[in-house]
């Protein structure tokens, strides 16, 4: 929302200065996004008088001009313009100056042999316009010498500010201006003042009031209008011009201008229409399959029955309270004219302009709610000013419908400021603010009876009652303004309270703590989100933050064949890329892989951490705390010492699980490996696996994804995953939260290596569980460090190799001790069919 500081004071008569307005927009939670003032960038450039204007003796379309520009002394200009001649006024720019329409600064030139001392200027070349066929032309009045932003009134600081959702009445600058006099930086002044007018009432005429009707009343409850006939179309006053210019609309003609200038000044959006344009009358209805409209932005739009449109007998002419029609739009050669001044539902404008992916200011007013009852008025102005600038005479009005002025009436505590604001603001105070945003208060007797004659003067004053430190249960009925629909409770108005008396006093007051050291809050969920968090970065992974939506293709690759019922689907998405909620975590760290490749990154390591969404049978949803990876392109750069650089391979993934599943705190030692089942579209069959705890419980799936879901997001090479399942966890037991003193083993440890031969299809994670739990006194590890098939295994056996930690406790190990253990290990081993290899 942009407006000048001086558009601001018309409404609001004020002394404050830039920076306090600024400072009061800010802490009012109107919040202060820019400040330019055009004048500052104009202050080089002055008013001249063109003393005499000779041909160039060696172009004959330039013209040396003698120019003063207010010190008396004549300075030697060369121009190309052809309305430049001898005594006119018109805008210099010196050498030095920087032109904002060209983008250059100005130096001393020397054009055809002729030295040029600057320029004279046109509005294009100054940004004040589009005309650049000749220069500036003033009065003969202008002061010369003069700063041409100075004598043209531009030194108006242009304020931006950010209008959240719920301040519809805060898109007009009457809005802000009210919010400012709330705040005490002024008074609001009248409307009737503003537009210095005795009062704002309908001009009805004695023409026939215009044919209008509205049959859908839902999206269109109240549709006021009003003809205005024999008029002449135009450029509009320099002073709308030049405001609308400032904010930058760029101004068409005086009709579709005060169209613009009424929506901004007052919130108001309004359309107007060429009556010789029509055929019959309007009416507002729903559209039907199939209707098009080509709108104002030269686009032409397919409609349904969901949105409102206006038409005639012939066609639709306007996307109701988003965008007026081509067809029927006013033009210089328009005489008779039908002012439109309806109310929209915000909800049905909101749902048209998202289908649509149309935007306009009148849908932004609109769908944030406009006044309802300020369409008599609304109409009255924009009446007026059309008669005022175009001339013509009016018509009477029509008023089809009704538009929903039912006011709010809400029973407020003043205490509340205080209970629930934080801030303790005095009665009369509240009630002041409350006033001054257009609220109405009654104060009702706490007991419901007359107040006796004979009470105390404080107890008279209706003000006073709720006083705010005494914790009173006295209400006063808050009666909410037509133009505030986001207010509908107490703590609304307890919001417009504080914010308006100052959120900035409202006292910082700490929580009460217990004494004591305080006890850890986070849940055992929350602390293995956060250990698995730490690891994958601490792996070197790259953290990314997904959308929790995926499209129906992504789901339908990730999800399984029974996805449509297990799956979260939106009925009213964002758009059809994020309709369904996701069973998986690799379609999001997948699109982001492929657009960091599409961006020459050759190294991709990617992890979240975040929940997949389930829809159980009974038609509950289930949550399920995921972390997921996907590792592509170079595993490490290519080298002199490594040659080409290497890719990625299904047991990297499972070395990331490994470790990221023992900083969570799961018990890895006991996983047991698994293949995954199912999901045959997501991993690369014989390249994948899952470790469980038990055949039932899924801690993990890892490995190569399949080239088909690696190529469906335009990615190439091979790339591995992994999710692992952080819920499915166990929960440690409860512990006291005193860590056991650290005691070293006194004694070194001693490692024994054992060559078993197995059969080949025997999981070596299998045979390493058995050698460790041998003897779990006195073995503390083992690992696998050799896999070898080949001469002197026999066929369809292979040979694994595992070192074993020994671990003595008071005393070193004898040989027979050793020897004793060594017995153990290869008994435990002969249970899976495994011999000592010779």
């Amino acid at each position: 929302m942009k407006f000048t500081l001086n558009w601001l004071k018309e409404h609001l008569d004020t002394d404050a200065s830039l920076e306090a307005i600024l400072a009061a927009l800010n802490a009012i939670g109107l919040e202060v996004e820019g400040v330019d003032n055009p004048g500052e960038k104009l202050a080089a450039f002055k008013i001249a008088h063109v003393l005499s204007a000779e041909r160039h003796p060696q172009a004959d379309k330039l013209q040396v001009l003698q120019i003063d520009q207010g010190d008396g002394q004549p300075l030697q200009v060369v121009c190309g313009a052809p309305n430049a001649k001898a005594g006119m006024k018109g805008v210099f720019g010196p050498v030095g100056a920087y032109v904002p329409g060209a983008d250059f600064t100005l130096k001393l030139a020397e054009i055809r042999g002729v030295v040029s001392n600057g320029m004279m200027c046109s509005t294009r070349e100054l940004e004040l316009g589009e005309d650049h066929d000749g220069i500036i032309e003033l009065p003969e009045d202008a002061p010369t010498g003069t700063v041409y932003a100075d004598y043209a009134g531009l030194n108006d600081p242009v304020i931006d500010v950010s209008i959240t959702p719920n301040r519809q009445d805060c898109m007009g600058v009457r809005g802000i201006a009210r919010d400012l006099a709330a705040k005490g930086l002024g008074t609001l002044r009248p409307l009737a003042q503003v537009y210095r007018t005795d009062a704002i009432a309908p001009v009805d005429g004695s023409d026939p009031a215009p044919d209008v009707r509205s049959d859908d009343l839902e999206g269109c409850p109240a549709f006021y209008a009003q003809n205005v006939s024999g008029l002449t179309n135009g450029p509009a006053p320099e002073w709308m011009r030049q405001k609308l210019t400032a904010i930058g609309q760029k101004p068409i003609s005086v009709l579709v201008d005060i169209t613009n200038f009424v929506s901004v000044d007052l919130g108001r959006p309004l359309h107007v229409y060429d009556r010789a344009k029509l055929t019959g009358g309007l009416v507002a209805r729903k559209a039907k399959a199939g209707e098009e409209v080509l709108a104002l932005n030269g686009k032409t739009y397919a409609l349904d029955e969901s949105m409102t449109v206006i038409a005639d007998d012939a066609a639709v002419h306007d996307i109701g309270g988003i965008m007026g029609g081509e067809h029927s739009g006013v033009s210089d050669a328009t005489t008779d004219i039908l002012i439109e001044c309806a109310y929209f539902t915000p909800e049905a404008i909101a749902r048209t302009g998202q289908k649509l992916a149309l935007t306009s200011d009148a849908r932004q007013r609109f769908e944030r709610g406009v006044d309802p009852a300020f369409l008599e008025q609304g109409l009255a102005i924009a009446t007026k000013l059309v008669l005022d600038h175009t001339g013509g005479t009016a018509s009477a009005i029509t008023r089809a419908g009704a538009p929903p002025v039912e006011q709010r009436v809400i029973a407020y505590n003043p205490d509340h400021s205080r209970t629930l604001g934080g801030v303790e603001v005095a009665a009369d105070e509240q009630a002041a603010i409350l006033e001054r945003l257009g609220f109405t208060i009654s104060f009702p007797r706490a007991g419901g009876g007359p107040e006796s004659p004979d009470a105390a003067p404080a107890t008279l004053d209706p003000r006073l009652r709720g006083d705010t430190t005494s914790g009173g249960d006295a209400l006063w009925e808050v009666t909410v303004p037509t133009w505030r629909r986001d207010v509908h409770g107490s703590a609304d108005l307890v919001e417009e309270v504080v914010r308006i008396h100052g959120i900035d006093k409202v006292p910082s007051t700490p929580l009460p703590r217990a004494d004591g050291v305080a006890r850890p809050t986070a849940t055992p969920e929350q602390m293995i989100e956060r250990k698995a968090r730490r690891a994958a970065a601490a792996r070197g992974l790259n953290e990314a933050v997904t959308w929790s939506f995926i499209s129906e293709s992504e789901a339908t690759k990730v999800g399984g064949g029974d996805w449509t019922t297990s799956s979260w689907i939106l009925a009213n998405p964002i758009s059809e890329d994020m309709k369904v909620m996701r069973p998986s975590l690799l379609p999001g760290l997948l699109a982001a892989a492929q657009r960091n490749a599409d961006r020459g990154a050759t190294a991709i390591r990617l992890f979240e951490v975040g929940r997949r969404y389930f829809r159980k049978a009974d038609g509950t949803s289930e949550e399920k705390l995921t972390l997921g990876f996907v590792l592509a392109g170079d595993k490490a750069p290519r080298s002199w010492l490594g040659g080409k650089a290497g890719g990625f391979g299904p047991f990297d993934a499972k070395a990331e699980v490994l470790a990221i599943l023992a900083a969570a705190g799961a018990p890895v030692d006991k996983l047991m490996p698994f293949g995954i089942d199912g999901d045959a579209a997501i991993w690369h069959p014989g390249q994948s696996g899952s470790l469980r705890l038990g055949p039932k419980t899924v801690l993990a799936e890892y490995g190569t994804l399949h080239p088909a879901l690696v190529k469906a997001f335009d990615l190439g090479g091979t790339v591995v995953a992994g999710q692992l399942f952080l819920d499915a966890i166990p929960a440690k037991r409860a512990s006291s939260p005193i860590r056991e003193t650290y005691a070293p083993p006194a004694l070194q440890a001693v490692t024994r290596d054992f060559a078993f031969l197995v059969d080949a299809g025997l999981p070596a994670a299998d045979l390493v569980r058995s050698v460790k739990s041998a003897d779990k006194t006195n073995i503390v590890d083992a690992r696998l460090f050799d896999s070898f098939v080949g001469t002197g295994v026999p066929e369809g056996q292979k040979s694994l190799a595992v070192e074993v930690t020994l671990q003595p406790g008071e005393k070193s190990f004898t040989d027979a001790d050793l020897k004793a253990i060594a017995d153990k290990v290869i008994a435990a081993a002969a249970k899976l069919g495994a011999t000592l290899r010779a």
